[in-house]
């Protein structure tokens, strides 16, 4: 399996518009953040998580032509507002592309993108796609992807799990019944937000806790704010946990 991290900042991006912080300014590479997505390569498919903002930046700067399947964690801005950009796969593949979420996350995408799902809608160059609505363990091609309840605040919303792979963010708690489902992940992609608490996110000594419990063998925190310089923190963290940065690629 291979993984891209398409993009690994919050939701406003690194580095802000309004701020001159020493991250925001800063020339190293590894602080400039896009708002986080992954792409997973694996027997023979390509499998999307989110469609942020950047999508067709991120997709260029990957040079991806290829998605067989989109994950969607959750309808917040930052994690959807990018779909419109699958347009110019469709025409490479010439196929509709599958989109997998739970109920409320699919609910939001089809009224934000209402003139893509309204029938009798003008269909020339709008995305192609089909909303599956998914609560428990399916399958893409031959392999199984495992939904993850975390809460985002109050709100539920979707981690995944595929092999030995976990990729969970935006997330502020994670019941029993999903650390059960996390048992044996050798690969953990966290969001971590900053160091002070947040009300609908993990701090830095939160998902230090979740990474100690899980205990997998590598570690990467992504969805990651301004407050965060990379080399600064890098040199902080124990050997197994990574700070995660765009364009970065892991062989599993």
């Amino acid at each position: 399996m291979k993984l891209t991290f398409l993009g690994t900042g919050t939701s406003r991006g690194v580095p802000v518009l309004d701020c001159d912080c020493s991250t925001c300014i800063s020339s190293e590479i590894k602080n400039k953040r896009y708002r986080s997505s992954v792409y997973l390569e694996l027997e023979g498919l390509a499998i999307l998580i989110d469609t942020p903002p950047e999508l067709r930046l991120q997709l260029l700067e990957n040079n991806i032509k290829k998605i067989d399947a989109i994950l969607f964690t959750h309808a917040h801005a930052d994690h959807i507002m990018g779909f419109d950009d699958i347009r110019s796969i469709n025409y490479l593949q010439r196929s509709s592309i599958p989109c997998y979420g739970n109920r409320r996350t699919l609910e939001e995408v089809r009224k934000v993108f209402s003139y893509i799902f309204t029938p009798n809608q003008q269909k020339g160059g709008l995305p192609q796609a089909t909303l599956h609505q998914k609560s428990s363990s399916f399958k893409i091609g031959d392999i199984e992807v495992i939904p993850l309840v975390i809460k985002h605040g109050k709100v539920d919303i979707l981690g995944y799990r595929v092999n030995d792979l976990a990729y969970i963010t935006d997330c502020s708690f994670i019941s029993e019944e999903t650390f059960e489902l996390l048992e044996g992940i050798e690969y953990l992609i966290l969001g971590t937000l900053r160091y002070q608490s947040h009300p609908t996110h993990f701090n830095l000594e939160q998902s230090l806790e979740v990474i100690e419990r899980l205990n997998p063998s590598q570690a990467y925190l992504t969805h990651l704010s301004h407050k965060f310089e990379h080399n600064n923190l890098t040199t902080k963290l124990a050997d197994h946990i990574s700070l995660a940065y765009d364009g970065l690629t892991i062989e599993i």
